[in-house]
């Protein structure tokens, strides 16, 4: 088993170490983002943004889950059509989507409020989702394929290229939140012409019907469940807007984004964790290694919102040249960011229960979880916005992900029973709650120096609880030490 670990361990370092350096050079922008524009200007980009992540579920509708497990179960010769075929019925539907797009575009920029000095954004929008969508397919080949130095490679130059435009168009040459879409197309047209020898190399010109029936079955459903997946991230800011204005939005979800650090944490384990359990699901003792994963990721993940939810706003205060890392006149919604953070811990607990479901086929069920959570969110939405205002739409968001993880986990040991080690799990979530409790109770006294001292609380009691063990730790490592790679 600890073979099996040492496996994800390596890949999900490699993803992380390739996703935590993106993701930075990418947050090197938010001081900018909060410095440049105002809230309401930040607010507009994140409508737009907002809707772009919904386009994107519905471009691509679940083929890019279809590809890796029908890949991943597929012989040497069966490959080929396994990639082909939906590659090109995704090329095509694209292209389809794109023209539906074009020719309502004045009804959907009227349809989300979007002003009209801002409506010719969505041109960008068109082109962002028609290249990304292209590369998607083969941007998972290269992770089941575990090249994992190109896929690095690829996504670290495209948030590069993506750094330095923002930079240059908006502090060089002074231009407004166009900048972002014109750098993002720019990026994603980059990924998509690196990708294509790899296209190419994979790539025959016919569609298996059998392959694409059963691909067409197998994603719908997860279609469904990544639509209301995304109505839960971001549902709330048409309804935040909507119960507020622009300019709070822009500031809710300036800070939401501060959550970005647990997001990616979540995002490079299940960039190594989908590959893991697809390959390693025949294993003898694969639920007992399963196990182990959903107790490690818990921990780590544990850990991170404990610093975070401590230290973030005394990193974002940090001034440079005179401005902090979050504009000034985003400060006030600091307080929603050790909700937002734990509501991602949840999400990563919603992605260890994907495994039952992929191995055991049961997608179908992916859509009632989701459209669960997704109701929660707009009825927390609604209820506690009117009341708290967005530290209503941070708990709601949190519910949501409450609901889908449970929702899942439900359903997955139904069909994949799991022995997951709950005495340990419950006492993470103890320890958390008693964390949370001090935060929110003594935050208007808390310094650095307390600060500090509550997270080394926080460490103790895992020892304490002995949801860490020396011996299993010291155990571990040696074993690690011994396997070569």
């Amino acid at each position: 088993m600890l073979k099996k670990l040492k496996e994800l361990s390596k890949d999900t370092a490699v993803y992380g170490v390739s996703t935590m350096i993106g993701r930075f050079l990418g947050f090197l922008l938010f001081p900018i983002y909060t410095n440049v524009f105002s809230p309401t200007e930040y607010g507009h980009f994140t409508v737009v943004y907002a809707y772009l992540a919904f386009l994107n579920v519905v471009y691509i509708y679940g083929m890019d889950a279809a590809f890796m497990k029908y890949t991943s179960l597929a012989t040497a010769d069966e490959k080929k059509a396994t990639f082909s075929t939906p590659y090109l019925f995704v090329a095509t539907t694209t292209v389809i989507f794109s023209i539906i797009f074009y020719l309502f575009l004045h009804p959907i920029s009227e349809g989300i409020n979007l002003p009209i000095q801002y409506s010719y954004l969505l041109i960008y929008v068109i082109f962002i989702l028609l290249f990304d969508t292209l590369s998607l397919i083969p941007f998972n080949s290269l992770r089941l394929e575990r090249k994992t130095q190109k896929f690095t490679l690829i996504k670290i130059t495209n948030i590069i290229i993506n750094l330095a435009l923002n930079v240059v168009l908006i502090l060089g040459y002074g231009f407004g939140i166009e900048s972002i879409f014109i750098s993002n197309l720019v990026a994603s047209i980059f990924s998509f012409v690196v990708l294509l020898p790899e296209i190419s190399q994979k790539l025959s010109f016919s569609i298996n019907f059998i392959v694409l029936k059963k691909m067409l079955k197998f994603g719908i459903p997860y279609l469904a469940a990544a639509f209301t997946s995304m109505i839960v991230q971001v549902i709330d800011v048409p309804i935040v807007e909507k119960l507020t204005n622009t300019a709070t939005l822009g500031i809710y979800r300036a800070n939401y984004r501060l959550g970005i650090f647990m997001m990616l944490f979540v995002q490079m384990f299940n960039y190594a964790w989908q590959p893991f359990f697809l390959t390693n699901a025949k294993e003898e003792n694969a639920k007992e290694i399963f196990s182990k994963v959903f107790t490690l990721f818990l921990i780590a993940s544990a850990i991170i919102w404990a610093f975070l939810s401590l230290f973030v706003e005394n990193i974002v205060q940090i001034e440079i040249a005179g401005r902090t890392l979050l504009g000034r006149e985003f400060l006030s919604g600091l307080p929603i960011i050790p909700i937002i953070l734990l509501a991602y811990l949840f999400n990563g607990l919603y992605m260890n229960f994907t495994a039952g479901i992929y191995i055991e086929e049961k997608t179908k069920y992916f859509p009632i979880v989701t459209i669960s959570g997704a109701l929660v969110n707009v009825i927390v939405n609604f209820t506690l916005i009117p009341i708290l205002g967005i530290m209503g739409a941070a708990w709601a968001t949190l519910a949501s992900y409450i609901v889908m993880a449970v929702g899942l986990f439900i359903v997955s040991q139904k069909f994949y029973k799991i022995d997951y080690e709950y005495i340990k799990i419950l006492k993470i979530f103890l320890i958390i709650a008693i964390t949370s409790a001090i935060y929110y109770f003594y935050k208007e006294v808390m310094n650095l120096e307390i600060k500090i001292l509550v997270f080394i609380m926080f460490l103790i009691e895992l020892f304490v609880l002995r949801v860490i063990k020396k011996d299993e730790i010291l155990r571990t490592l040696k074993s690690f030490k011994k396997i070569k790679v």
